[in-house]
C-alpha cells in the first residue's frame, strides 16, 4: 500500500487549524499540527513531513524564520499562508527555501491545489535526482512506489524504516555515519541518539535477514556507523 502523505500543518489560530485538519484528512492526508513556530521544528524533525504548511505569523518565530532553519536539513515542501506580505516579503520568503503561499482569505481548493503541485514537484525531483527503483543482491526498494521487496516479495516497513532503509541502499557498500542516518531520518534534533539507530536497524534485521544475529546485509561498524552490504 502506497503511504498517504504527510502534512505539518503550522497554524496558531484554532479554528482554522482545525478547519485545514479536516480538509486535508478528507482528501486523504496524514496530519500533524502544532501553534508555534518552534514547535514546528521539533515535529518536523520528528515526523520528516512530506510538505509543510506554515502560517507566516506565528507567536513566537515568523513564517521566514522557520523557513530558514527548516532548509538547513530539510527538502520538504513548504507552503506558506499569510494574511498580508508585501512583494519583498514574497520574494524574502522564496529566496529562504519557500517553494509558495497562499493569501488569505483563501479557497480550500485552491490551498489543496498547491499542497498536491508541491507533492507532484517533490516527487520528480527526487526521481530525477535519484534513481526510483534501486536492487542490492536479494533487497530491492522502490522509491516511486514507497515499496521494498525481499527476494521479489513485498516486505511491509512503517515510514521510518523505509527511510532509514533508503539511506542505506544509495550508499551501498559504503558505511554511513551514525550522525548522516539520524539526521537524514529523525533531523538534525537526534543526531546524538544512537538509540535510535539500534532500534530501528535492529526491526530491518528481523524483517530482512534470515538470522538477525548473523547479519547478511545490515552490518554494523563499531563507533562509525551502518552500512548494506553488496557482497
Amino acid at each position: 500500500m502506497t503511504l498517504r502523505p504527510l502534512v505539518l500543518l503550522v497554524e496558531d489560530d484554532p479554528g482554522m487549524r482545525d478547519c485545514l485538519r479536516t480538509t486535508l484528512s478528507a482528501e486523504q492526508m496524514r496530519v500533524v499540527d502544532t501553534a508555534t513556530g518552534a514547535e514546528a521544528l521539533v515535529q518536523a524533525a520528528a515526523h520528516n513531513p512530506d510538505v509543510v504548511v506554515l502560517d507566516y505569523g506565528l507567536p513566537d518565530l515568523d513564517g521566514l524564520a522557520v523557513t530558514t532553519k527548516l532548509r538547513e536539513w530539510s527538502a520538504a515542501p513548504i507552503v506558506v499562508v499569510s494574511a498580508r506580505m508585501d512583494e519583498a516579503g514574497k520574494v524574502a520568503l522564496l529566496e529562504a527555501g519557500a517553494n509558495d503561499y497562499v493569501t488569505k482569505p483563501f479557497g480550500t481548493q485552491e490551498l489543496l491545489a498547491r499542497i498536491r503541485v508541491c507533492l507532484r514537484t517533490s516527487t520528480r525531483v527526487a526521481a530525477g535526482s535519484n534513481a526510483t527503483s534501486i536492487e542490492v543482491r536479494d533487497i530491492r526498494v522502490d522509491f516511486g512506489e514507497h515499496r521494498a521487496y525481499l527476494r521479489g516479495r513485498e516486505v511491509s516497513l512503517t515510514p521510518t524504516q523505509f527511510k532509514l532503509l533508503g539511506a542505506l541502499i544509495r550508499s551501498a557498500g559504503k558505511v554511513v555515519t551514525h550522525e548522516q542516518l539520524l539526521t537524514h531520518v529523525w533531523g538534525p534534533s537526534r543526531a546524538e541518539e544512537t538509540q535510535y539507530l539500534r532500534v530501528y536497524v535492529g526491526h530491518l534485521r528481523k524483517k530482512f535477514e534470515r538470522d538477525p544475529l548473523r547479519c547478511e546485509y545490515f552490518v554494523n561498524v563499531p563507533g562509525v556507523g551502518y552500512k548494506l552490504r553488496i557482497d
